[in-house]
């Protein structure tokens, strides 16, 4: 008599039962399994949806290190995965193989020499000498005695029983198979794994051919599985450690990447507070290096414009101002004339033709305007010289606007609401061209009374000169303190020089102030200046006593279609 175990190929897999570490694992001679297997451990699922995609990061840097640590987790985890894996079945097919090569081994030499009906002594003593293996597993036989009646034998006691064995494996094992080309033997060698309590374990049986015990063996897993978490626990360490390294890694490449784009950065920066000398330094033949070399080559483009156009606004600047003092002394004789024949015409002594008494009115009128332009002119350039200089004063506030009220006969036509005795430190001179423009501006376009408001806001004064026309266009509004502005492209001509405005502003600037315009709801344009009640902190202190020449002539002009 031989054993089934000892036919070479006769092993076979049965798995009803959850494998702990592998399912539908069998022995390399095997043939196909007898049941079909049904796992109720599941692993792990492996479509994750990451958390991160909904999230937006504004940091380049934080973006980087994510993105490492992500490919570098997934890796990780992937080669740990596979490494799990490979070692797992390593370490299980090769104790597989192991106990049941013994147990095959056992069953040819042990088992299949007893006598066809044993007694249970006898298969006691062999299931003690096949138990006693390298492999150290146990062994229940099972055999029917002279009589007929069922006997057991059991290496380990009360310790491994027929119910510890799977009903699909003792059915496997005990069913005859047919003989045919691809199957030499009636009974074959089948093995399962399975778990009780928490433990893992390997069960094999065999039956012996030609009539003898149906041998059965138990053994523990427990070993491997501990080296198997172990060696989980160490590729999970692994995995952490190859976290920590690329977040390190990625901080070294987020510095070397981010460190150019950080100077050009500040290259930007400094080229947009008007410091158009800033180059970068070029080294290398990447993207970067293509990128400081465009930003190189884009400033020295800019300066070189920007060098051309100042140059272009200096000669412009020179041409208005050498040309107004070239006028100045002409328009000095012509405005003497001038005024003698207006004297004339106001005498009524008939020296003046009374055919020609409009044209030389239109004369006086146009000298006078022409005189204002000039001083206008003068003005401006001053401004854009940067040599206009305040000459600050202690005044009364209400009374420097009375008097420039009254020194036009503009009192009948505003109403001033402020009390006297609101003191601050001012340049009279240019406070009084300020208020000139916006006064004779409101009583030009939006008619009379003009109310004036003064009010006190802590170190600021607020001035404000409201009329009652019907208002500045909105599309307006942004150009009214443009030089020579006009709304109506159809009235390119008006009896202003289209200056005032705009040096009322320039006024207000030098004493560190501003002058906004807007409509108010009621009706009407109101403008509103905002001075500091003392000007000298930003007076120039090289020169403070400097006021930059004569006072600059008061325009009674407003951008056409304003309030």
């Amino acid at each position: 008599m031989c054993a089934a175990a000892a036919r070479e190929g006769g092993g076979r897999a049965v798995l009803p039962h959850p494998d702990p570490y592998r399912s539908g694992s069998r022995l390399p001679a095997g043939q196909s399994s007898v049941t079909k297997p049904q796992d109720k451990l599941r692993g792990w699922a492996a479509a994750r949806k990451t958390i991160l995609a909904g999230l937006r990061f504004t940091s380049l840097r934080l973006r980087l290190v994510v993105v490492f640590g992500l490919v570098a987790l997934t890796a990780a985890v992937s080669a740990s995965g596979i490494a799990y894996w490979l070692n797992r079945e390593a370490v299980l097919t090769r104790t597989q193989d192991a106990v049941l090569g013994d147990f095959q081994q056992a069953m040819q030499t042990r088992a299949s020499t007893l006598r066809p009906h044993p007694t249970q002594e006898e298969l006691q003593r062999a299931a003690g000498q096949m138990a006693n293996s390298s492999q150290r597993f146990s062994v229940l036989l099972i055999a029917e005695d002279e009589s007929g009646k069922p006997v057991r034998g059991n290496s380990d006691l009360d310790t491994f029983t027929l119910e510890d064995v799977p009903k699909s494996l003792q059915k496997a094992v005990n069913k005859e198979q047919e003989i045919s080309s691809n199957n030499k033997y009636t009974y074959h060698l089948y093995w399962q794994r399975t778990v009780q309590g928490d433990k893992p374990y390997l069960v094999g049986g065999a039956k012996v051919i030609g009539g003898g015990p149906t041998g059965y063996m138990l053994k523990s897993l427990e070993p491997e599985a501990k080296d198997l978490n172990s060696l989980a626990w160490s590729l999970g360490i692994a995995t952490g450690l190859a976290l920590i390294g690329s977040a390190l890694l990625a901080q070294a490449a987020a510095t070397t990447v981010l460190k150019p784009v950080h100077r050009l950065g500040t290259a930007a920066r400094r080229l947009g507070e008007g410091k158009l000398d800033t180059r970068l330094r070029v080294s290398g033949t990447d993207e970067l290096a293509d990128l400081s070399r465009t930003f190189n080559r884009t400033a020295e483009s800019l300066e070189k414009r920007v060098e051309d156009m100042s140059a272009r606004e200096q000669a412009s600047r020179r041409f208005v101002a050498d040309m107004s003092h070239e006028l100045r002394t002409p328009l000095t004789a012509i405005t003497a004339v001038t005024e003698v024949l207006e004297e004339e015409l106001d005498a009524e002594t008939g020296s003046v033709d009374p055919m020609i008494e409009p044209a030389v009115r239109l004369v006086v009128s146009e000298t006078r305007r022409l005189n204002n332009l000039v001083e206008n002119l003068m003005e401006v350039t001053r401004f854009d010289a940067g040599t206009a200089r305040l000459v600050l004063d202690n005044v009364d506030i209400v009374d420097q606007i009375t008097a420039c009220i009254d020194a036009r006969a503009w009192l009948d036509a505003v109403d001033l609401d402020a009390e006297r005795g609101l003191m601050a430190r001012v340049d009279p001179r240019r406070l009084d061209v300020i208020m000139a423009n916006l006064i004779g501006n409101a009583l030009k376009h939006g008619g009379s009374p003009v109310r004036v408001s003064v009010r006190d806001e802590g170190n600021d004064l607020v001035i404000e000169v409201q009329d009652h026309g019907p208002g500045i266009p909105e599309d307006v509004l942004p150009h009214v303190f443009d030089r020579f502005y006009k709304a109506s492209a159809s009235r390119p001509r008006s009896e202003g020089s289209g200056l005032g405005l705009s040096i009322a502003l320039e006024n207000a600037h030098i004493h560190g102030g501003e002058i906004t315009a807007a409509n108010s709801p009621k009706g009407g344009a109101v403008f509103t200046l905002r001075l500091p009640r003392d000007a000298s902190e930003v007076e120039d202190p090289e020169n403070p006593d400097n006021s930059g020449g004569p006072g600059a002539a008061v325009a009674d002009d407003r951008t056409e279609g304003g309030a």
